[in-house]
């Protein structure tokens, strides 16, 4: 009950300053998912906003579980460099979006999100690892 309250209370603050502040900022807001490994490549931490049995059934080598429900709880995870890209990724690219904009709103600052999320991930043939769920990078 308390991890729906939470959420609830997240998508208020989401549509209370708009999915359009997200759009706002300077760096690339999405990026396609052949561009995710140089990003992973250069210090972005993959942050996969499944559920964890989404993500057990299918997910992105090296990339980090915190489902979104648990990320406003959750935040001190990521790290105290708030400016450390961080690229977010979701089944189809909708939670992963609702995660960029709450993460702006809590002053992160170097945040994308990947268009079209694990569908577009499989179906482009990319790797990708099957198992328990972890929730630090593997």
């Amino acid at each position: 009950m308390k991890s729906k309250k939470i959420y609830a209370l997240m998508l208020g603050i989401l549509f209370s300053v708009g999915f359009s502040h997200a759009a706002s900022a300077a760096s690339p807001k999405s990026v396609d998912v052949l561009q995710v490994t140089s990003l992973q490549n250069g210090g972005a931490l993959l942050l996969d906003v499944r559920e964890v049995d989404e993500y057990a059934e299918v997910h992105v080598p090296n990339s980090t579980l915190i489902p979104l429900g648990q990320l406003p709880q959750r935040l001190q995870e990521l790290g105290p460099d708030k400016s450390r890209p961080v690229v977010l990724i979701c089944r189809s690219g909708r939670r992963s979006a609702a995660a960029q904009a709450l993460l702006e709103v809590a002053g992160f600052t170097s945040l994308t999100n990947v268009e079209g999320g694990m569908i577009s991930w499989q179906k482009s043939g990319l790797p990708v690892i099957t198992g328990a769920a972890k929730s630090t990078k593997e």
